[in-house]
């Protein structure tokens, strides 16, 4: 049963009314250890009388209810339009400006400039991902989905759908949305697991209103400088069709991309197909034992097509089924400059068909900060399947008989009136001779404990076992994937596991109502271990406690939170940092 919210929330701003950083040895371990005493404190649990319950989002996560905005009788409610039968009357499309100048806390030159420069969303744009049309049977799922598909574009803020007039069996329906900055000129720096990473871009994910976007980069990170074009479309001439053209140089090769897809773009969508294909020439390097660290160079091409259909969205479930072929082709030498005690990689070439099936069940819940400061967020909280089994052969252009496979599961549920739990496993690789080779069996579970309408306690807990991975992949652990007080890539083995617990924050401060701030208390355990091809020592549990600042922009598309943490490590190596410092933007808290 999926969660119901109301109409319009006042909350809502479219609503009317790393590793090695520079070390600063001054700061002690008793600083990381009063930190990890604060998140437990805040993080006493208090679980639900009713462990099962599937419940609205608490009130905390939702706005208050606001009044109607349509003077005299009142708009009969969903369960009533339905059980009339109403159809879809005039849809008014509303496409707000970055800055609402009514107010005046936001009429300001430079906010009005900024309206000004900025081109709006066109109404087309927005009809075109609309489930509904005039005339339809009125169903409030389809509301719901069409407003879950404008949030997913990164061009828009947030977005309403609601009726606001009924009269003579019809109903009228506001679509409001509300842009935000799309331009980005800029010079960006980030730094995590000691590594830098730094780009000059000019940037576009609305051009000309057309919700099209365009790039063009220069990146500098550890491994290599990129220079790049992008360009991108998720719906392509007003249609369901997405595209998407990389084309990049880099210091030590070059790279290609290239897809054209029509998705399962609804729940009750019939039929999908797509196409991609990658190109890729780099220097590459395995982690190991800095003296023996292989180099090597691989090229790599990747091609597939692939179609379903379904029988659409029946009794809340939407069942999928898949049929393609890949081709993935990866070959290895010794870079230019040679590779001095290490092999390098075997070639790999697999072609295949596969077929497959998806099942999604159709729960969602609005909430509000979770995974996001003050923004309307949307949680998949059914049941989600997928699995694919290929069979590659060299009758199809393969140099070996394998029977390559991908499997993944998702599960999300609402406990009591304040915990929120997500589940998700995936397994891909292949069998070969009998036996699984390239293998990763893969577990994630995230724990939100809602303890008032600013303070939220997070937990997750992940693992990943490698089964005879191929001489190019490693399982790999450090600052830039989960263990924040740690170099780059500081663990590797076949078998990786992740805790981190965050004691979350979300103020009020709005600073020139362009950002919205919060702040984490976390604790980071993990280690990867087991064997790996490159002679990395085991070094055993490793775990940092730390405070982070999370600076979430309410005006802009292009990376919704910078995280700024500063990282204690309890373990490791004498010459790790006693503090780590990180700087990058994420998509989520």
């Amino acid at each position: 049963m999926g969660a119901r919210r109301n109409p319009c929330r006042a909350a809502s701003p479219i609503c009317p009314g790393m590793a090695r950083a520079a070390p600063i040895r001054s700061v002690s371990r008793a600083a990381a250890a009063a930190a990890l005493a604060l998140g437990i404190l805040f993080a006493v649990p208090a679980f639900p009388e009713e462990p099962g319950t599937l419940v609205p989002a608490s009130p905390e996560e939702q706005g208050p209810p606001a009044p109607s905005v349509v003077p005299g009788e009142p708009v009969p409610n969903d369960a009533e339009l339905a059980a009339l039968g109403a159809t879809i009357g005039e849809i008014r499309i509303i496409p707000e400006n970055i800055f609402d100048i009514a107010d005046p806390r936001e009429d300001n030159w430079l906010f009005r400039l900024a309206n000004r420069l900025h081109i709006r969303t066109k109404p087309h744009v927005i009809s075109h991902q609309l489930l509904f049309r005039t005339g339809d049977r009125y169903d409030r799922r389809l509301l719901d989905e069409s407003e879950r598909i404008l949030r997913s574009n990164r061009y828009l803020y947030d977005a309403l759908i609601r009726p606001v007039a009924f009269r003579d069996g019809r109903v009228d329906i506001e679509v409001r949305t509300r842009d935000v900055w799309t331009l980005r000129p800029a010079f960006s720096f980030a730094r995590k697991g000691g590594k830098n990473t730094s780009s000059i871009d000019l940037r576009e994910t609305n051009l000309l209103g057309l919700g099209s976007g365009l790039s063009i980069a220069k990146t500098s990170t550890a491994e290599r400088t990129t220079d790049s074009l992008e360009f991108s479309d998720a719906h392509l001439f007003g249609t369901w069709l997405s595209t998407g053209i990389l084309l990049a140089n880099t210091s030590d090769g070059s790279k290609r991309s290239y897809f054209l897809e029509r998705p399962f773009y609804a729940l009750d969508a019939r039929w999908a197909a797509g196409v991609l294909f990658t190109e890729e020439d780099r220097i590459d390097s395995l982690v190991g034992v800095e003296t023996i660290a292989p180099r090597f160079r691989a090229t790599k091409k990747f091609f597939r097509f692939s179609g379903g259909w379904s029988p659409g969205l029946r009794h809340g479930w939407a069942w999928r089924f898949l049929l393609g072929a890949t081709r993935d082709e990866s070959r290895f030498s010794a870079p230019p400059e040679g590779t001095v005690g290490a092999p390098v990689p075997a070639d790999r070439v697999l072609a295949y068909p596969f077929a497959g099936f998806e099942l999604l069940e159709d729960v969602f819940e609005e909430a509000r900060n979770r995974d996001q400061i003050d923004r309307t967020e949307d949680f998949f909280l059914g049941m989600r399947l997928r699995a694919t089994l290929g069979h590659a052969s060299p009758r199809f252009g393969s140099d070996r008989r394998a029977w390559p496979f991908s499997a993944s599961f998702g599960k999300g549920g609402r406990f009591g009136d304040r915990w929120t739990v997500t589940v998700n496993g995936s397994a891909d690789g292949r069998v070969e001779n009998g036996s699984a080779r390239d293998t990763n069996l893969g577990a994630t579970t995230r724990v939100y404990r809602r303890l008032s309408r600013r303070w939220l306690f997070f937990a997750s807990l992940s693992g990943t076992r490698s089964i005879d991975p191929d001489d190019d992949h490693q399982l790999l652990l450090g600052g830039d994937n989960g263990l924040r007080g740690y170099p780059q890539s500081y663990q590797a083995g076949d078998r990786k596991l992740l805790v981190t617990v965050e004691q979350r924050y979300y103020t009020e401060w709005y600073p020139f109502r362009l950002f919205r701030v919060g702040g984490a208390i976390f604790l980071d355990a993990g280690r990867a271990w087991g064997g790996n091809a490159t002679g990395v020592p085991d070094k055993g549990l490793l775990r940092d406690a730390g405070v982070g600042l999370r600076i979430g922009n309410a005006r802009s598309g292009l990376g919704n939170v910078t995280h700024v943490d500063i990282a204690f490590p309890f373990d490791g190596d004498p010459s790790i940092d006693r503090l780590q410092l990180l700087v990058e933007t994420k998509q989520t808290f």
